[in-house]
């Protein structure tokens, strides 16, 4: 499944819905505009500003209102320890989940800021985003441990074999479509390559009995879901995927994402600030590194997700992210040693 890129263009609650929103809020005032929001792919976020001032209001798509409230109040947790955050504001009853016409809504703090990728970043401020991430698994752990009941053990990493069926699959679509384009010609190509990179590599599968070190993870944690301020990272948002995962590759997928070049290649000496920076704040060993560097690298080899959205599903939104996500597996293949080196050494 994807980094989920949160907040999809969609046209804002109307006029009804807004006033009996904000009435539950006895500070929020009454709605002058609601701006979608239109970077993402899941849920659906706005701009609202109000006779009071501006807020984020969120409407959650699962509609599950007991994860929701208690996600919020993980980030309320997380906020007096430190993190930054931009927890829900609750409203006249203490509530932070407003549940109108069955769907779920929640109304957080405006922040003002921008999102800032790998390629933006100096190297000391690689050095604070591995360190903030580690705060962030080691706050979790604090503030969840009364939560130890709902650990779950990773799961089984993929099979070559189903992984070839899918490539069969949506080589078949690709190939029986009448009006092919530049699109088609790369998925194409990187299809038979990757099949090609599995059948070399299926002798790598991660062992199913070497279970990762787990813990809380942000689930999602990637550039469009850290908001700057200047320089310095002023909220750490939608934390809809918080769960229990092999936290190291929490770490691992989000440089992926970070650190990744236009071309399909990482920044590996940002990639190194970053991950010492990341073991020093989570206590994290290089065995946990390495084993998670690994268990990624064999996520990415045999994950189609864009391609599912497009061929299966009709849906085009991943697809500016393909030619580099696409690019970094063989890459990365090719640059095992120095890719694990940069996470460990």
């Amino acid at each position: 499944m994807p980094r989920s890129l949160v907040h999809c263009a969609e046209a804002a609650p109307d006029g009804e819905t807004l006033s009996a929103l904000l009435r539950r809020y006895d500070t929020a005032g009454e709605a002058v505009s609601c701006e979608p929001l239109t970077q993402g792919l899941l849920n659906r976020g706005y701009r609202l500003a109000t006779t009071r001032g501006r807020f984020f209001l969120k409407h959650h798509l699962d509609g599950d209102r007991a994860a929701i409230t208690r996600q919020h109040r993980v980030t309320q947790r997380l906020e007096a320890l430190g993190v930054p955050v931009a927890p829900p504001v609750p409203d006249a009853d203490g509530r932070t989940v407003a549940v109108i016409g069955g769907r779920c809504y929640a109304l957080h703090p405006w922040i003002d800021g921008r999102h800032r990728d790998g390629g933006e970043l100096t190297a000391p401020q690689c050095w604070r985003l591995g360190g903030l991430l580690g705060l962030v698994h080691t706050c979790l752990e604090r503030v969840m441990r009364a939560r130890t009941g709902d650990r779950r053990p990773p799961g089984d990493a993929a099979v070559p074999e189903d992984t070839f069926a899918v490539i069969d699959e949506l080589l078949a679509l690709i190939r029986g479509r009448r009006d092919r384009d530049t699109f088609d010609e790369l998925a194409e190509h990187r299809l038979v390559e990757r099949r090609t990179l599995l059948e070399r590599h299926a002798h790598r599968r991660p062992e199913a009995h070497a279970v990762p070190v787990a813990g809380w993870v942000h689930g999602d944690f990637h550039p469009l879901n850290l908001l700057y301020r200047d320089t310095e990272p002023a909220a750490i948002v939608d934390w809809d995927r918080l769960g229990v995962q092999p936290r190291a590759e929490e770490a691992v997928r989000a440089a992926a994402i970070f650190f990744v070049r236009p071309g399909g290649t990482l920044e590996l000496a940002k990639v190194r600030s970053y991950a010492r920076a990341y073991r020093c704040a989570a206590g994290a060993g290089t065995s946990e590194m390495a084993a998670a560097v690994h268990r990624v690298w064999w996520e990415r080899l045999n994950d189609f997700w864009m391609l599912r959205w497009r061929y299966q599903l009709g849906d085009r939104r991943a697809d500016p992210q393909f030619p580099a996500a696409a690019a970094l597996v063989v890459w990365w293949t090719r640059e095992y040693d120095a890719v694990c080196d940069a996470f460990c050494g």
